[in-house]
């Protein structure tokens, strides 16, 4: 009996130890992201981007919507390997020039200062795709949101992919089975698209995104019926038929700066801004039901965005030898480095 004991201590201890053992090998390999990445070569790097995230914060309220967006738009495209923050130059044709991100991505020069002050901590050793991981989840948490561990150890893309950004990226006025169809492409399931979604409780949207809502939703010159009209009558005052694409609205009207759950309760009241978000509330009975769990309960939607967060931020990361740490993160490093 003693010995089946001391047998089962030694077999529990091993599969305690198993993850630690698999984290080194995945160093070892380049296979797997972790948390403990920098904790050796660079100690202080989430320190340093927490710090920088909350200058800019309080500098620019907007500003965690943005960086929290990059992220999105980054991983979207080819996989989180910061693809999106490079510069055109030379065969490289920026994502920034693609329909979703053209005049409204922001964020890139906060990125750059947090490249900055890492390289002068800790030269050539954080990537900008990390950074950019990073800096989602600590925008999240300063405005009231969940927080998570952040797996650790994607490098850097030498392109871009402007196709990808154009095609792959979930469009506001795309119906529910095409976002649903994008997001399975990256590995995500409906569950993710729901809890992701979310994050439109915080940020702007441009008249330029929901217009054919308030005027034209079907090609019948009607507006969207799954929108509420005192709302659209409230939109259609600061977003005409025609001027105004960059006049900014709040995506969450009731509590605009606050990471919660306001941005469900809105869906249920017929008041999502953009289609992309209505449509999870009104054409799919699943997502639907996950609306109003979300709606009724921020800590079951806090866990689950921070579940899918993570799941987002391991869209095909560049490990090991592939790709390389970026200097300056928008544009590659010379090719004699």
């Amino acid at each position: 009996m003693a010995v089946s004991l001391n047998i089962l201590i030694v077999a529990l201890s091993l599969i305690a130890l198993s993850p630690l053992c698999l984290s080194s090998k995945a160093y070892e390999s380049g296979g797997y992201l972790f948390p403990q990445f920098y904790d050796h070569s660079c100690p202080k790097a989430q320190e340093i981007v927490q710090s920088i995230v909350a200058k800019a914060f309080a500098q620019d309220p907007r500003m965690p919507a943005s960086l929290l967006r990059l992220h999105f738009h980054d991983c979207f495209v080819k996989g989180c390997d910061a693809s999106i923050l490079l510069d055109s130059s030379g065969t490289i044709i920026s994502e920034k020039r693609s329909n979703p991100n053209r005049n409204s991505a922001r964020g890139f020069e906060v990125i750059e200062e947090i490249k900055n002050a890492l390289e002068q901590e800790c030269p050539e050793t954080v990537s900008c795709a990390d950074i950019l991981a990073l800096a989602a989840r600590d925008s999240t948490v300063i405005t009231g949101g969940p927080s998570w561990e952040v797996p650790l150890g994607r490098r850097d893309a030498r392109g871009a992919s402007l196709s990808g950004s154009n095609n792959g990226i979930p469009a506001p006025n795309n119906t529910f089975q095409t976002i649903l169809t994008k997001f399975k492409r990256q590995g995500l399931n409906l569950v993710d698209l729901v809890s992701l979604s979310g994050s439109h409780t915080i940020g702007n949207s441009r008249c330029t995104s929901f217009r054919q809502r308030l005027y034209n939703q079907s090609g019948n010159g009607k507006p969207d019926l799954t929108l509420n009209q005192y709302y659209a009558y409230a939109l259609r005052k600061q977003c005409p038929r025609s001027g105004g694409d960059q006049n900014l609205f709040f995506l969450d009207l009731a509590t605009p700066f606050k990471f919660d759950n306001h941005y469900f309760k809105n869906l249920i009241m017929y008041k999502g801004l953009l289609s992309s978000d209505e449509v999870l509330f009104t054409k799919n009975r699943e997502s639907k039901e996950l609306v109003e769990l979300y709606a009724e309960s921020q800590e079951a939607f806090f866990e689950q965005f921070a579940k899918s967060m993570v799941k987002m931020g391991n869209i095909s990361p560049l490990t090991g030898a592939r790709g390389e740490i970026r200097r300056i993160c928008r544009r590659v490093n010379p090719a004699a480095y």
